[in-house]
C-alpha cells in the first residue's frame, strides 16, 4: 500500500513539474510591451478562427495610435464604464470585487423571487452592474492579449499572474494605451481609432463626451448585448450612465 502511495505521489509531483515548466516556457514577454505594440491578440485570433469555422473571411480593422491621439473624453468614458479606480489599484480592485459579489447575490435572490418575469429590458441599471464581475482594465487586457474565452480555474489563475506582471512592468498610461488599441468594438473592429472612424467617421482624437460614452457603453458586449443594431435602447441607457460617471474620472498620468 505504501509503495503505491509513493508512486502516485511521485507521478503527481512529476505532473506538477511538467506543468510548471510548460508555463515557464510559454510565459509571454510582457516587459517587451513597454516599447513594442502587440501584432495580434488572443481575442483577434479567436475571432479569426471562429470566422474560418463558419466559412467566412476573418475581418480585422485596426489602426494603432498613441494614447495622446485618443480623446481624453474616451479615456475617461472607458474608465467610468470599466474601471473607475484604475489609478488607485495594482491590477485588482478588491472593493469592487466584494461589491460585485454582493450585487450578484442580490440579483440572484431577486431573480429567484420573480422567476418568469420578463421585464429586464425596462430596468435602468447602475454603473456597478456593468463591471463584469469587477474585472479591472488590466485584467481585461491580460485576458484579451493572452487567454482564451474558456472559464475555468486554470485560466483565471493565468489571468491573475499576467495581470500582476503587466502592472509590475508597464505604466498605467501604457496599459490604457494598449487596452484602447486592442479591444473589440464590433465585428472585426479593434481599437479606438477604428471604432471612431466606423461609428462617427472621425478620428479618436476628436470624440465628444457623448460619442465617447457611446463607444464605452459597447465594450462589455459589442457583438450582442450592447450591439448598436441589436439593442440600441439598452446601449443608450448605458451611455447615459457612463456620461454621468465621466466627470469623476481624473486622468492621473
Amino acid at each position: 500500500m505504501w509503495y503505491w502511495t509513493k508512486v502516485l505521489f511521485l507521478i503527481f509531483c512529476g505532473a506538477i513539474a511538467v506543468w510548471f515548466l510548460y508555463e515557464l516556457a510559454t510565459f509571454p514577454n510582457i516587459s517587451a510591451l513597454k516599447t513594442e505594440n502587440p501584432t495580434t491578440t488572443s481575442m483577434i485570433e479567436n475571432r479569426a478562427r471562429e470566422a474560418r469555422e463558419d466559412s467566412k473571411e476573418p475581418k480585422r480593422y485596426q489602426i494603432w495610435v498613441s494614447i495622446d491621439a485618443i480623446s481624453p473624453n474616451l479615456q475617461r468614458a472607458v474608465l467610468a464604464g470599466e474601471d473607475a479606480r484604475f489609478f488607485e489599484h495594482h491590477g485588482f480592485d478588491w472593493d469592487a470585487i466584494q461589491k460585485a459579489w454582493d450585487e450578484a447575490q442580490r440579483e440572484a435572490e431577486k431573480e429567484a423571487k420573480s422567476e418568469g418575469d420578463n421585464d429586464e429590458n425596462d430596468w435602468i441599471p447602475t454603473l456597478p452592474s456593468f463591471k463584469r464581475g469587477a474585472s479591472t482594465v488590466t485584467q481585461q487586457l491580460a485576458k484579451n492579449l493572452y487567454l482564451s474565452e474558456d472559464r475555468n480555474f486554470l485560466r483565471k489563475g493565468r489571468e491573475a499572474v499576467y495581470t500582476y506582471f503587466i502592472e509590475r512592468n508597464l505604466s498605467k498610461k501604457r496599459i490604457l494605451e494598449i487596452y484602447l488599441n486592442v479591444i473589440e468594438w464590433g465585428d472585426g473592429i479593434y481599437g479606438a481609432e477604428a471604432a471612431a472612424r466606423t461609428y462617427f467617421k472621425k478620428s479618436a482624437s476628436s470624440l465628444t463626451p457623448q460619442e465617447a460614452a457611446y463607444l464605452s457603453a459597447m465594450i462589455p458586449s459589442p457583438l450582442n448585448v450592447f450591439n448598436p443594431q441589436k439593442n440600441p435602447k439598452r446601449l443608450a441607457r448605458r451611455q447615459k450612465v457612463i456620461l454621468r460617471g465621466m466627470n469623476s474620472i481624473k486622468l492621473a498620468y
